[in-house]
């Protein structure tokens, strides 16, 4: 036991030795068990509100199922009934404990990564970003409201725009009547579009315009249109620079800061840096 003992004594005299303070370790596994119990909370409440959320969306597609039937004389209508939402925190769901406003997001070339969502609107004449914002979602689908009130609240002496050009990531029936109620005419591709179309579909002739349209059919209409072809081929030529020279150009590549306060802010220099030596151009051209 006195042998016991005395190596007892040497382990933790070699401990202190090494300049390990128990106090300061046992507070260290407390700070870390509190931010653990602080995570799961956050968890917890991402996880309620997706569930109010998802199950408000169940109960509409339920409503409109209900039409559905009723409008077929009771007939059911085919396919596997709809499963409602999980609720509570669910395995996959996770947490950043160095950042936990970042959330992970699929990424180009595929696979995924803890990121924000950086958002830029620019015009095409000048290449100048009039907006900008950082959000947390991943789908852009969810941006246009919030960009056209970005817009909207610039200065009258700036003009306003009169077109909204944005790639199929954008696109929602939601989106394309907002653009509208903004007086904004928008042109937002419906779906993906072929890189080489043919040479007949390339100079067909456009469809005549539809009679009644709704606002998504009248802007189809349009971007079939030679005019609407034209306006959107600026798209492919506006953001796609800007973006590319402050990350291969200024080598602004990640976000140096974290929470979403700051890295909007971070977002905002850097744009505005870009703005600043597009300016320096445009007086040199």
């Amino acid at each position: 036991m006195a042998e016991l003992l005395a190596r007892a004594e040497a382990a933790d005299q070699a401990d202190v030795s090494d300049g390990m303070s128990i106090p300061e370790e046992l507070a260290r596994r407390e700070e870390r068990l509190a931010k653990l119990a602080e995570a799961r909370a956050k968890l917890e409440a991402r996880a309620k509100e997706r569930f109010e959320r998802e199950m408000a969306e169940h109960r509409a597609k339920l409503a409109a199922r209900d039409e559905k039937t009723a409008a077929a004389s009771g007939k059911k209508p085919g396919g596997r009934p709809l499963a409602p939402p999980l609720e509570g925190p669910q395995p996959k769901d996770q947490i950043n404990l160095t950042d936990e406003d970042s959330r992970i997001m699929p990424v180009a070339g595929g696979g995924f990564e803890q990121c924000y969502n950086a958002q830029a609107v620019v015009a095409t004449e000048s290449l100048l970003v009039i907006a900008t914002d950082v959000v947390q979602a991943p789908n852009d689908k969810q941006q246009i409201v919030s960009m056209l009130e970005k817009v909207d609240a610039l200065p009258e002496q700036l003009g306003r725009p009169e077109t909204l050009l944005a790639d199929n990531g954008y696109f929602s029936e939601a989106n394309v009547i907002a653009c509208t109620a903004a007086n904004i005419e928008p042109l937002i591709a419906a779906g993906r579009q072929p890189h080489h179309p043919s040479w007949r579909e390339r100079f067909a002739a456009p469809p005549p315009a539809p009679e009644n349209p709704t606002p998504v059919e009248a802007m189809a209409w349009r971007l079939r249109t030679p005019q609407g072809k034209q306006l959107y081929g600026l798209r492919k030529q506006t953001p796609e620079p800007v973006f590319g020279i402050i990350k291969s150009v200024m080598g602004f590549r990640q976000f140096l800061l974290r929470g979403l306060d700051c890295v909007r802010g971070e977002w905002s220099l850097v744009t505005m840096a870009w703005n600043i030596k597009r300016m320096h151009a445009l007086s040199l051209g």
